[in-house]
């Protein structure tokens, strides 16, 4: 889902940041996976790029094409992982102006997205 080009490097610098405030178990878990750079690509390219392209292009997209895109975009969050993008919708730091005219229904269902986890994962809070 490339339809919006955005600094990669600002874009692990929010997670870095992030990652310093979750809980120690979560912490623990998606900086052990962080470390790996096979896991770091991945981590941005399939679940981080998609969702900024989301937010960004939610502001102007028909309701039809954001629930398509948002349809098409086939992956399962731990929690953690969940825990590291949610600001990116809420809002956080320099990433706030995209949020800023986002339908509050399209935020929500991003953090439905977000809140789905993989079949036998724990649900945890």
């Amino acid at each position: 889902m490339k339809l919006f080009s955005f600094p990669q490097a600002m874009l692990e610098k929010a997670i870095a940041r992030r990652l310093l405030t979750l809980e120690a178990p979560q912490r623990a878990w998606f900086n052990e996976r962080w470390q790996q750079k096979p896991y770091k690509k991945a981590f941005i390219e399939r679940k981080a790029m998609p969702l900024v392209t989301l937010v960004a292009k939610g502001k102007t997209w028909d309701d039809a094409t954001f629930d398509e895109t948002l349809q098409a975009w086939d992956v399962q969050f731990h929690e953690a992982e969940a825990a590291v993008l949610r600001p990116l919708v809420e809002g956080d730091g320099l990433l706030q102006l995209m949020q800023k005219n986002l339908p509050p229904e399209r935020a929500d269902k991003l953090l439905a997205r977000l809140a789905q986890r993989p079949a036998g994962a724990p649900q945890t809070r």
